[in-house]
């Protein structure tokens, strides 16, 4: 993503953005980038009629990478852009939304299976939270909307110049894992939530980042606003791709 964000906004938009901004739009796309999906890649999984354990450790992967990685390559890539992150800041976003939800989720599994069994965890308690991930969704959108729906009406230039190597970032991963999977003739219940959360963001954790970091009104912020304006529609697309091409080569 970094690479993609630097190449777009710095040479191919250089005409229509200042070199500030352009480093503001970069440092919004790497906190994107940097941040793989955790949530949304079960409704994505579902979609594709995907293996659910399989997703599941994947998730469960991507949360230990979010927790070891996603500090220093932040810190890394923005420290090439000249853009200082306190590391601080990023401990505490990676605390508040990946170690306190993984460490109470683990204690209520355990303290529910060993009450009811595990049989009742898995059919019984966790089919009362079906639908929550959807919720969840909408109501982030509506907060974030509610709060930059004007930025996001005044500039529609520049809203599409930020799109446009999202869009791409996000097509050219699916393809590419997608397309790898298929030549290795992984079945599609694994291809298609392995490519999906290769694709997806942890936007929430990217706008949160975003503001604590940079603010409300900067530009990094409206990168992962945009970033959530386009990553659910994309995706929808490559649901679709994904089930039209059950069974076919890809190469």
């Amino acid at each position: 993503m970094f690479g993609l964000a630097w190449l777009f906004f710095h040479l191919i938009f250089k005409s229509f953005i200042t070199p500030q901004v352009a480093d503001e739009y970069v440092a919004g796309a790497v906190l994107l980038g940097a941040a793989p999906c955790t949530a949304m890649v079960f409704v994505w999984s579902h979609l594709t009629n995907g293996n659910p354990a399989y997703t599941l450790v994947q998730v469960a992967i991507n949360d230990l990478i979010i927790l070891v990685a996603f500090i220093p390559i932040v810190s890394f890539l923005l420290g090439i852009t000249g853009v200082v992150i306190p590391w601080n800041t990023l401990i505490l976003s990676v605390v508040l939304f990946i170690v306190i939800p993984l460490v109470t989720a683990a204690i209520v599994r355990r303290s529910v299976m060993r009450k009811k069994g595990k049989e009742y965890f898995e059919n019984v308690f966790l089919d009362k939270f079906k639908g929550t991930t959807i919720i969840g969704l909408l109501l982030t959108l509506i907060i974030i909307f509610s709060f930059q729906g004007d930025r996001i009406l005044d500039n529609p230039l520049n809203i599409v110049l930020i799109a446009v190597p999202l869009i791409i970032q996000t097509y050219l991963i699916f393809f590419i894992a997608y397309g790898w999977a298929k030549k290795w003739k992984v079945s599609h219940d694994i291809a298609a939530p392995a490519a999906m959360i290769g694709a997806s963001n942890f936007f929430e954790l990217a706008v949160a980042v975003a503001i604590v970091i940079f603010g409300m009104d900067s530009g990094a912020t409206l990168v992962t606003v945009v970033g959530v304006l386009v990553e659910v529609p994309v995706m929808l697309t490559l649901v679709s791709i994904a089930n039209r091409t059950k069974g076919e080569s890809m190469i």
